[in-house]
């Protein structure tokens, strides 16, 4: 028999300690790993309770306060012209100064008024002297008549002579007259207390009739303007109260109301001119001072959550509720009306009486197991 078939009919020889230790350490940690994975097996068929907080869905009115920044302007603005044309002589007054009713405000060069004056009174000596002479002709026709030394037709004649004189007469005065209204016009006065706001003029410029030389705002009420967009005009009620705070110094303050809405929004900015009236204007809020003006728009019917009670369900907008029969949660889309501060304004999506969850949402899935710590009516 050869080698080789000796060697192979040997018996096996025992395994060694080592190899048998090594043997039992792997089957070990077999059964570690398998009672491990039974156990996070169990623990995911057994979800531990989320605490949750709830509301219990109401309907409130919510009237969202809108606050707008603008400015203090005058309630009347007076555009101020000579009434006759001519070169400016003088100006004595400029933008931001306070006048008093009656006050020069310029003057232009008078002597073109006062060449009429002169003609105009001129031609009223002239008409009186004729005046003077036809009367005395009308007394001597009328003696004579009396006397029978002259005609009927002659005594009309001297009749009608000392009308038309007469009529001369009060042509001439009313000429005159007008030649020294026009003569005061050449000074222009302020019509009312006020500040000027703006000037067209210097001196030595000719201007013509009417053309506007300066602007004036008056003394009294003033008001405070904002460019409002044509949607909040729409929510607004008619007549609300506008509380106006100086923004400078927002100890200031004045309520007023709107006194008038443009009919028309401006193409360029799409807004729409608002004027609040502030009766008895507080001193401290001179003209063109910034403003802030707060106003309530028109409440309506809607549900008032926390911001944490929104979450997103397939990119939209929704809430988790919990069923009251089974203690489920589940998702339910909602249509936010706005958002204010620290609360979420929901429109749509909601019912009176449904419980949503306002904390610990975030961990919530679909069938999660929840425990309420508090309820929010």
């Amino acid at each position: 028999m050869s080698r080789n078939a000796t060697t192979s009919a040997l018996p096996s020889s025992p395994l060694s300690p080592l190899s048998r230790s090594n043997t039992l350490l792997l089957l070990a940690c077999g059964a570690a790993l398998l009672a491990s994975g039974c156990q996070k097996q169990q623990a995911a068929e057994k979800k531990l309770p989320v605490m949750i907080t709830t509301q219990t869905v109401a309907l409130a009115d919510y009237a969202p306060r809108t606050s707008l920044t603008g400015v203090i302007a005058a309630r009347t603005l007076n555009n101020l012209s000579f009434r006759v044309g001519g070169r400016v002589a003088e100006r004595l007054v400029d933008v931001g100064q306070h006048v008093d009713q009656g006050a020069v405000l310029a003057r232009i060069d008078p002597q073109e008024q006062e060449s009429d004056l002169r003609s105009a009174q001129a031609d009223l000596d002239a008409a009186q002297a004729q005046l003077t002479q036809a009367a005395a002709t009308y007394q001597r026709q009328k003696t004579l008549l009396s006397q029978g030394f002259t005609t009927r037709r002659d005594f009309d004649s001297a009749d009608q002579t000392l009308k038309v004189a007469q009529g001369s007469v009060d042509a001439a005065q009313s000429a005159l007259a007008n030649a020294k209204e026009n003569l005061s016009y050449t000074e222009l006065k302020a019509g009312a207390a006020g500040v000027i706001t703006a000037r067209q003029v210097e001196a030595g410029q000719v201007v013509q009739a009417a053309q506007t030389v300066f602007t004036i705002a008056e003394d009294g009420d003033r008001d405070a303007v904002f460019n409002v967009h044509e949607t909040l005009v729409a929510r607004t009620p008619s007549g609300p109260a506008v509380t106006i705070t100086l923004l400078s110094d927002p100890q200031i303050r004045a309520v007023g109301k709107v006194r008038e809405i443009s009919p028309a929004v401006d193409p360029a900015s799409g807004s729409i001119r608002v004027k609040v009236g502030i009766p008895d204007t507080p001193a401290a809020m001179p003209l063109g001072a910034a403003v802030i003006g707060s106003a309530s728009a028109k409440p309506v019917k809607a549900v008032l959550l926390p911001w944490q009670a929104l979450t997103s369900n397939a990119g939209k907008p929704a809430v988790w509720i919990v069923d009251p029969s089974s203690k489920a949660v589940m998702t339910v889309p909602v249509e936010v009306l706005a958002f204010d501060s620290g609360v979420v304004v929901v429109d749509k999506g909601l019912e009176a009486g449904q419980s949503v969850v306002t904390a610990g949402g975030q961990l919530l899935g679909p069938g999660q197991a929840i425990e309420v710590s508090g309820v929010k009516q």
